[in-house]
């Protein structure tokens, strides 16, 4: 057990057993039940065994879990704002009674700990969801990975643990809690301030840190999260290249870049608090807290989910307690007149305020625009346009919609023999019959569309475009439409087509609210619907530079 303080009081509690108690129990691993750890229950283990979650000492059992979802306090007391649960399957958990040992594994297949059951329950999510997220609209992505990707029973208990999840990129800059610690000691640094990011980082966030880091004669964490943030972000490999640009914009020996492996909720207020805990485990004494910490933008009505200084509010209602201070802090703008950055509540009236929202700056990168020198350096801007080639260099997915019956494989065809045509191409298409030869569904007279393997096919889809190919998907799901935009939006372009007609077996005809197209069946031919979905790629900019163009 470490002897290094924790943020309340006591050790900082780590769950990886030394190397030499682990032989024994990694053989008896192999013989108990074992769980394959989903991307975010992979993040919450490597946190627990690192300490990054101390005081916690395994999954919170429903005493645990109780007061936090509703007091933000474990059963000790202790404060702690968001759940860290083991949901499994009810089929999984129907062979479990308290006191089975259960092997966890990662993807791989290598067993990462044990964990020692002492609950199991059937939580409600929906009261998770307002509690935590203060919403149960599933628009808010916690509520949408709480409601639609959890499983509905949750397991809880002390874990041992048996090896770190493995990582291979960037391993310099992963450092557990204690590792990170000894580091700050060893250079003296009595007074580090983190700067909690999933973004890449540009000139108003270096100026903002810089600022902060003096404001408490401090030096500086960039601590960006490398696990699980929210569905669209630029992926961690681009983002941690532009932060390890970034490093030298700042003064020698007064900033470190460490990367946290977080599955981030974007909780807002509750994260924020979250995140002060974890950054106290870390050996931070400061946190800076700017406009909408860990937000998750805004609801289906357009509407923020939080306030832009609400997680400042209640992060300062408890700071006392944590014992790690709060460093608040307005988000830094572009003032023209002066030529620098302020303050956005300290610009003088009549002062012009520039500006690139992340909206703008992927529509510039896609469409190939300038980068203002201002908003950026160079070497950063170079990193994100090789991450957001232009349109015409980048892979699309043309996703076709609409009931059974009304034609969608084969307008799917004739735009395949239109797209043919222009040139050489990289061209799949994804429809019923594809997928069940390919066993993306199960086999049968009986089976009907909800049963596509949703995550299979958005994988599939997703590396397709990543990789800048050509993908035609002729499916009538919604839910594997709205994955699919998920993975796809990222990476290159989507297109929707909805094809209007009769009801059919499965879905009521109806218009999707992304479709780029609505063709009615009844009035248009395949060959005309094929040139009007050509006409709108092309409008879009996706085949400029390719073949035959």
């Amino acid at each position: 057990m470490s002897d290094l303080i924790a943020p309340h009081g006591g050790t900082l509690r780590e769950c990886l057993l030394p190397s030499g108690h682990t032989p024994s129990l990694r053989h008896e691993a192999t013989r108990m039940p074992c769980w394959n750890l989903t991307p975010r229950q992979l993040c919450d283990l490597e946190l627990l065994l690192n300490g990054g979650f101390s005081p916690l000492a395994g999954f919170m059992t429903q005493q645990d879990y109780e007061p936090v979802v509703h007091q933000m306090r474990l059963s000790s007391g202790l404060l702690w704002p968001i759940p860290i649960v083991l949901d499994v399957t009810e089929a999984f958990a129907q062979a479990l009674s308290i006191g089975t040992e259960i092997a966890l594994r990662d993807p791989e297949g290598n067993i990462l700990a044990v964990l020692h059951l002492s609950d199991l329950w059937r939580p409600d999510r929906l009261a998770e969801a307002q509690c935590v997220y203060g919403t149960q609209d599933a628009f808010h992505p916690g509520v949408e990975a709480l409601l639609h990707q959890t499983h509905p029973v949750y397991l809880g208990g002390k874990i041992d643990g048996l090896e770190m999840p493995a990582h291979y990129d960037f391993t310099q800059a992963r450092e557990t809690p204690r590792g990170l610690r000894e580091r700050f000691a060893q250079w003296g640094w009595h007074r580090v301030v983190a700067f909690q990011t999933r973004n890449p980082m540009h000139r108003a966030h270096q100026e903002l840190t810089l600022r902060a880091a003096q404001q408490v004669e401090a030096k500086l964490l960039i601590h960006p999260v490398v696990g699980l943030t929210r569905p669209g972000d630029i992926d961690h490999y681009s983002r941690t290249r532009c932060y390890q640009h970034l490093l030298q914009y700042y003064p020698e020996r007064t900033t470190h870049l460490s990367l946290l492996p977080l599955a981030m909720r974007m909780g807002g207020p509750r994260e924020a608090v979250w995140h002060a805990i974890i950054r106290k485990n870390y050996g931070c004494t400061h946190l800076i807290v700017g406009r909408d910490h860990a937000g998750p933008g805004k609801d289906r009505a357009g509407r923020n989910f939080y306030g832009p200084y609400e997680a400042q509010a209640l992060l300062s209602k408890y700071q006392n307690e944590l014992t790690i201070a709060m460093v608040p802090f307005q988000e830094m703008v572009y003032v023209q007149e002066i030529k620098g950055y302020q303050p956005a509540d300290a610009v003088a009236p009549g002062h012009t305020v520039l500006n690139v929202s992340g909206t703008e700056l992927r529509k510039r990168l896609r469409e190939g625009d300038d980068i203002p020198s201002w908003f950026s350096y160079p070497a950063v801007v170079e990193e994100l346009r090789r991450t957001y080639p232009p349109k015409s260099l980048q892979g699309f997915c043309v996703f076709f919609t609409g009931s059974d019956g009304t034609g969608r494989s084969a307008m799917a065809n004739a735009l395949i023999a239109k797209l043919m045509e222009l040139g050489k191409m990289a061209l799949t298409l994804l429809d019923d019959d594809t997928l069940r030869k390919t066993r993306f569904t199960p086999s049968g007279p009986e089976e009907t569309h909800p049963s596509l393997n949703v995550e299979s096919v958005g994988y599939v889809v997703g590396e397709i475009v990543k990789h800048r190919g050509i993908v035609l998907c002729a499916l009538p799901d919604r839910a594997l439409c709205h994955h699919v935009r998920e993975i796809v939006s990222p990476w290159g372009g989507w297109i929707e087509v909805h094809i209007s007609g009769p009801s059919g077996v499965y879905d009521a005809d109806e218009s999707f609210e992304h479709a780029a197209l609505t063709i009615e069946r009844a009035t248009c031919s395949c060959n005309e619907a094929a040139e009007r979905i050509l006409r709108e790629i092309e409008r879009m900019g996706y085949l400029q530079q390719w073949p035959g163009k």
